[in-house]
């Protein structure tokens, strides 16, 4: 059967508007589309792919747990997810893990377990959650309504209760909308929808404090900052500040649907047998994967990698800012970069991305405002060499065209 970028049109819900182009292969950061066109990745599948694609060590693991056991449920455990389990809790301040398939759904849980903890140590009028502004969490409803964009939770109806934002990095806001009721502040170590925006030491910090003295668990959602993105094995531990609840996905897997959500044991014991699960969470197949690529991961040399790495980004970056003036900074962190557009440039991220996709470069966009860069964490240097010069075109392109206008 013969398929093209116009049978998606034909069958596909339409809440996707994917490129023209359909990738069909894949080996490290270079992707090939149906007409063997080259591409490079530096979308990483939107911050997943974490070792690129058909990394050989997860291609042997896939391989050798996809003939000996794929699915259980957890009506049994299984081998793989004790393993994956025990080397997260090893690795972090964790003590306990849940596994499911997704951020969103590690997000869920995480919620959750946080309204379920309040209920029982303080009663029900402690259910206040607080998220922040631009923030994302996921596309459940629960998960959509803590995010912090209206464009993404409106219409659909009523929205779950007792949700409330701030801007990121405001304190004062913060603190003047914390009070005893407040069960649970979820927030992303760095955001990534919302711009790539790092926290302040001093918002974190006081984050953190304020957490701490009206008695609200802290909720980091490390879906796309965590497992060696940052540099860190985890965003946290470059930022002196120590979550209840952390939910990790995306570069969990290497590629394979996975999520966590990891806490500690007092906190863990409120979700009873029952109270939450997953039919697919902590399959086997999804751990051995995800357990292969933390464990290549989790390497002083990988982790060391991505922090050079970054900083050839923001080297080569600066040359092509220095010729067009198109950026206002180069926001982020590791292998998570936001070119942030300056004042000519605003609301044109997806024109410097569809530029990009021309030159056989693959990239994101963070809001209307920002290109994402989020590659694998082992690019070759010559790979981001050269995916930046495709880049330089796309730059030059539309530069050219605005300047024309």
């Amino acid at each position: 059967m013969t398929v093209t970028r116009a049978t998606f049109d034909e069958v596909m819900v339409p809440n996707y508007n994917p490129a023209g182009m359909v990738p069909v292969r894949g080996e490290g950061s270079r992707v090939w589309d149906q007409d063997g066109v080259e591409y490079i990745d530096f979308a990483g599948g939107i911050a997943v792919n974490v070792l690129g694609h058909c990394h050989p060590e997860l291609v042997k693991v896939l391989n050798e747990q996809g003939s000996k056991l794929w699915h259980l449920s957890n009506v049994f455990t299984n081998e793989p997810a004790l393993r994956l389990a025990s080397k997260l809790v090893k690795a972090t301040f964790a003590e306990k893990v849940y596994f499911a398939n997704s951020g969103a759904e590690a997000n869920e849980g995480a919620l959750k377990l946080a309204r379920r903890f309040a209920l029982d140590n303080y009663g029900e009028d402690k259910n206040q959650i607080i998220a922040f502004n631009k923030g994302f969490h996921g596309r459940t409803f629960f998960t959509v309504t803590v995010g912090g964009q209206a464009a993404y939770s409106d219409g659909f109806g009523p929205k779950p209760g007792a949700v409330d934002h701030c801007d990121y990095n405001d304190l004062a806001a913060f603190e003047a909308l914390i009070s005893d009721k407040t069960c649970a502040v979820m927030m992303e170590p760095l955001q990534g929808e919302g711009g790539i925006i790092s926290p302040d030491v001093e918002f974190i910090k006081g984050v953190r404090e304020l957490c701490d003295k009206h008695n609200a668990l802290l909720i980091f959602d490390e879906v796309q900052s965590g497992v060696g993105r940052t540099g860190h094995l985890y965003a946290y531990m470059g930022l002196g500040v120590t979550p209840d609840i952390l939910t990790t996905a995306k570069s969990l897997g290497g590629g394979f649907p996975i999520g966590a959500m990891l806490t500690t044991t007092a906190i863990a014991a409120h979700l009873k047998a029952g109270t939450h699960g997953s039919t697919y969470g902590g399959n086997p197949l999804a751990c051995a994967v995800a357990e292969k690529a933390f464990d290549i991961v989790n390497q002083p040399e990988v982790l060391e990698g991505v922090v050079q790495k970054e900083a050839l980004y923001r080297e080569l970056l600066t040359a092509i800012n220095d010729k067009y003036d198109v950026f206002s900074e180069v926001r982020g962190q590791g292998m998570l970069l936001g070119c942030a557009l300056n004042e000519k440039f605003q609301g044109r991220a997806r024109d410097f991305m569809v530029a990009a996709a021309n030159e056989h470069l693959m990239c994101l966009i963070a809001g209307a405002n920002v290109i994402r860069f989020a590659p694998s964490l082992v690019i070759p240097d010559e790979d981001i060499k050269e995916g930046l010069a495709r880049f330089e075109r796309a730059v030059a392109a539309v530069a050219a065209g605005v300047n024309a206008e």
